[in-house]
């Protein structure tokens, strides 16, 4: 179910926003949703790579160099 959110932007920014989606061909609800899902999948991936680091930070994963990790993968 989709949910309707309305915010409130200074005129310039709501420009921009028209000029780019026009750029993309795109109608600006559109072009916004698209921005709000790319930062999300961002955002998401940030948390992944701080999860990352501090696995490794605390010893429980390790870092290889690309020449261990195909060493023996080519047998």
């Amino acid at each position: 179910m989709n949910k309707r959110v309305t915010l409130e932007m200074p005129e310039e920014m709501h420009q921009l926003i028209v000029e780019y989606a026009s750029e993309a061909g795109a109608e600006p609800d559109d072009y916004l949703r698209q921005m709000i899902q790319r930062e999300l999948e961002n955002l998401q991936d940030l948390a992944a790579a701080d999860e990352a680091v501090k696995r490794i930070r605390s010893g429980e994963d390790k870092v290889v160099s690309s020449e261990e990790f195909w060493r023996g993968l080519d047998d």
